[in-house]
């Protein structure tokens, strides 16, 4: 499998390099569900720290392989990251260069491909991971104010933002929260498709809209209706809910739904 004779050449490769601790390999490798399609998710930890320098990233990212091209992960908030592409074949690799203290604070707990002295699994048996899940108060004092912009969006005849902007909407809260409903890490909508029990994938497909203002505002509504379900479901009392926010822009939706 290409994924694996990758790791096995990087790890030959670094195995000589005083500054690297080790290689381990996160994301899809550790449920087994790699597969053509799949990216390769790569942790190289090293003694200095190389992060925060893209010419010496990119530089331990071409000794790997057919390296074509990388660029750093801020827009994902994550600029240890170096995003890949190399060739022979042609295959994605994701790699976060990290030092030993920034390894104990991960979110998953990796295979390991390379660990000179041993100090890698150490830190998995005396650290534990913890995956980022979303603040229920973040997204409920958020909510409404995002239900009010697409409203205006639309109210302008800006149809390919608010269009956009469900999309976002599905990426930030729907499935986040749908997947922690259905007992998953909310990874977005990554693997919704397989991972959401039917009737759930249902209704955040009625979120999709086509590119018209009438169905624009019944995916609107229709993202509404989930948020309100989702929120009764998961969110416990500690959550404030921003009822007077929300009452006032439900009505303005009402107005808007009344024009022509």
């Amino acid at each position: 499998m290409m994924h694996k004779e990758f790791i096995n050449r990087a790890s030959k490769t670094f195995e000589l390099d005083e500054n690297v601790i080790g290689l381990a390999v996160g994301g899809s490798w550790l449920t087994n569900e790699i597969d053509e399609f799949s990216d390769l998710d790569l942790l190289l930890v090293t003694k200095t720290k190389v992060s925060g320098n893209k010419e010496l990233m990119i530089e331990y990212a071409e000794r790997m392989g057919d390296f074509l091209s990388g660029f750093t992960g801020e827009h994902v908030g994550e600029p240890r990251l170096l995003i890949c592409l190399f060739d022979n074949p042609l295959l994605h690799v994701d790699i976060k260069f990290l030092t030993l203290d920034e390894f104990n604070s991960r979110v998953e707990d990796p295979v390991i491909y390379l660990d000179k002295e041993g100090v890698l699994q150490k830190a998995i048996n005396h650290s534990t991971f913890k995956f980022p899940y979303p603040e229920y108060q973040w997204i409920e004092d958020r909510f409404w104010t995002w239900i009010h912009y697409a409203l205006l969006k639309i109210g302008r005849g800006e149809y390919m933002e608010a269009f956009d902007f469900l999309s976002f909407l599905r990426m930030t809260v729907f499935g986040p929260l749908l997947h922690i409903k259905n007992g998953n890490l909310p990874r977005g909508v990554r693997k919704i498709e397989t991972q959401l029990q039917k009737e759930d994938f249902d209704r955040i497909k009625l979120t999709i809209s086509t590119y018209n203002r009438i169905d624009l505002l019944k995916s609107l509504r229709n993202a509404v209706s989930l948020y309100r379900e989702l929120r009764a479901t998961l969110f416990d009392k500690n959550v404030a809910l921003r009822t007077e926010t929300e009452n006032k822009v439900m009505l303005y939706f009402d107005k808007i739904e009344k024009r022509r």
